[in-house]
């Protein structure tokens, strides 16, 4: 693990032994599944570190570059965080192993995966971790979850017009969402005005951040809940990405 070490140290990250031995039996985990179920496309030990758990942890430098973001300054900080499409946990559960006061709720709509992301849980022996089945569309409509999250997390789900209803209605008004994007997000930001307006967003902006071993371009896209989102959104399942706002 002395590859994830460093490359944590790099973004400013220092992990503890007992952090890199979670990471460890995670990772393991995810290859002796990924080997029957299929849960990801990445299958070695050297890009499980780099693509998905410092890939992960680059969330952490941009949550550091939102003004008064509560938890950037101590990660003990109890936040309610929501992982949308989390698929092997990603970038939910790598953040609950440097952030223990991220409370933080799971959401794949495999149902392979989510029975994945029970046995990690655990086995690591992570409190404050719930995993569902279900459709953002329809969990977002329930009391208990209806702008009830100081963060959403979201990564490789849809583009971002279509996310944006997908995620801002877990936020109370004055909580982020952080979109993991590759180089296409320029593109994709120049038509989310409307949806922003319509679902109660503000964008802070796309924040370019280096994950070290990959040379890739990636961005973390940053929005801000500032008004309720109308009880209409999201609509019903596979309508936000079939007909973005």
């Amino acid at each position: 693990m002395e590859r994830l070490r460093r490359g944590a140290q790099q973004m400013g990250i220092s992990l503890t032994e007992a952090q890199l031995d979670l990471f460890r039996r995670y990772r393991d985990l995810l290859l002796e599944w990924n080997r029957r179920f299929n849960l990801t496309a990445i299958d070695t030990p050297e890009q499980v570190e780099i693509r998905h758990f410092l890939d992960s942890l680059s969330c952490l430098v941009a949550l550091r570059q939102l003004d008064g973001y509560p938890g950037v300054a101590r990660l003990g900080a109890p936040v309610r965080a929501i992982d949308v499409g989390t698929g092997a946990g990603l970038p939910g559960l790598a953040l609950k192993i440097v952030w223990p006061g991220l409370r933080l709720t799971l959401l794949d709509a495999v149902a392979k995966k989510v029975r994945f992301l029970e046995h990690v849980v655990n086995e690591l022996g992570l409190y404050g971790v719930v995993a569902i089945h279900g459709r953002a569309e329809e969990l977002a409509h329930q009391p208990d979850h209806r702008e009830g999250y100081d963060l959403v997390l979201a990564r490789a789900v849809a583009p971002t017009g279509p996310l944006l209803e997908l995620t801002l209605p877990f936020l109370h008004p004055d909580g982020w969402l952080l979109a993991q994007k590759g180089p296409s997000v320029i593109a994709e930001l120049m038509g989310v005005d409307r949806a922003l307006a319509v679902l109660g967003g503000r964008l802070h902006r796309a924040i370019p951040v280096e994950v070290p071993y990959l040379a890739e371009d990636r961005f973390i896209v940053a929005v801000q809940k500032v008004l309720p989102t109308p009880d209409r959104f999201p609509r019903r399942p596979g309508v936000p990405v079939r007909r973005p706002l």
